[in-house]
């Protein structure tokens, strides 16, 4: 048996409408399961759907539960396993506080002009930075913004979607 962790990005479409969402995450917190991040929006307003993408943690065997699970769920449509299937395109929005003077200030606009961040707010004393990327180039921008005066974090978590012509 297989006990290594793997981590996947899983998309579902489901119907957009109460109560949804809580059963996909119950599924989850009912038997343990992490999510690393989850991201949901409505996709296509005339059919009343809308996609959900988790990212989670597990042995192969866990991973093929939570999709089996997933999929007997009575709102949802389809369920993809972007990892399994191969090539994906994944991306996490983050705004970044960042506090500081002098060349701390100058540090961080040079890092974040490195990182493609956009400025989307300044004051004599702080920034706000709007990035896009791989949770890992986030990671790496974090980092070092803390050692600059990071002051406030939010990440949307990842959306992701597969590569080539077919659709979810």
């Amino acid at each position: 048996m297989d006990t290594t962790i793997e981590r996947h990005t899983i998309a579902v479409l489901v119907d957009n409408e109460p109560g949804v969402l809580a059963r996909v995450i119950g599924l989850f917190s009912g038997r343990g399961y992490n999510i690393e991040s989850l991201t949901v929006a409505e996709v296509e307003r005339d059919r009343g759907l809308s996609r959900i993408t988790i990212v989670t943690s597990g042995t192969p065997m866990i991973i093929e539960q939570i999709k089996a699970q997933l999929s007997r769920l009575v709102p949802v449509h389809k369920v993809r396993d972007l990892t399994e299937e191969g090539p994906h395109i994944e991306r996490e929005l983050a705004l970044v506080k960042v506090a500081g003077m002098g060349d701390k200030r100058i540090e961080a606009l040079r890092i974040a002009d490195i990182f493609k961040a956009v400025v989307l707010d300044a004051t004599l004393s702080s920034f706000v930075f709007e990035l896009t990327g791989t949770s890992d180039d986030l990671d790496r921008f974090i980092e070092l913004m803390r050692q600059l005066g990071l002051v406030e974090l939010s990440r949307t978590g990842a959306v992701a979607m597969s590569r080539g012509s077919e659709g979810l």
